[in-house]
């Protein structure tokens, strides 16, 4: 059966990696605070991508663009699938109307 998970606030997720910061151990702090070394780690590694010391990793800013891109993209895919398909639509009809004579 899958563990619940909790949700941290940003303010305890910065307590954390200060702690690490003043050189407490992950394992400690976990037992400690009731949450994994494992999410002190990830929390450490992104506080450093944050600070432009990290392992190359995207950072919160970026990760965050890089999400409303994407969204933005899937958003444009549907529209240009829409249109495409309203276009085809209007096309039929066009040739299917029959052309009105301009005898008056």
């Amino acid at each position: 059966m899958a563990k619940e998970q909790r949700i941290y606030t940003p303010e305890f997720r910065q307590q954390m990696v200060e702690l690490v910061r003043l050189g407490r151990k992950y394992e400690d702090l976990a037992e400690e605070f009731g949450c994994t070394s494992w999410s002190i780690r990830q929390w450490v590694k992104r506080a450093e991508r944050d600070a432009g010391r990290g392992d190359g990793g995207l950072t919160s800013a970026e990760r965050e663009e890089l999400t409303r891109l994407r969204r933005e993209n899937r958003t444009l895919r549907q529209e240009r699938e829409i249109l495409s398909k309203a276009a085809a639509w209007f096309a039929t009809m066009s040739t299917a109307t029959p052309k009105r004579s301009s005898d008056s």
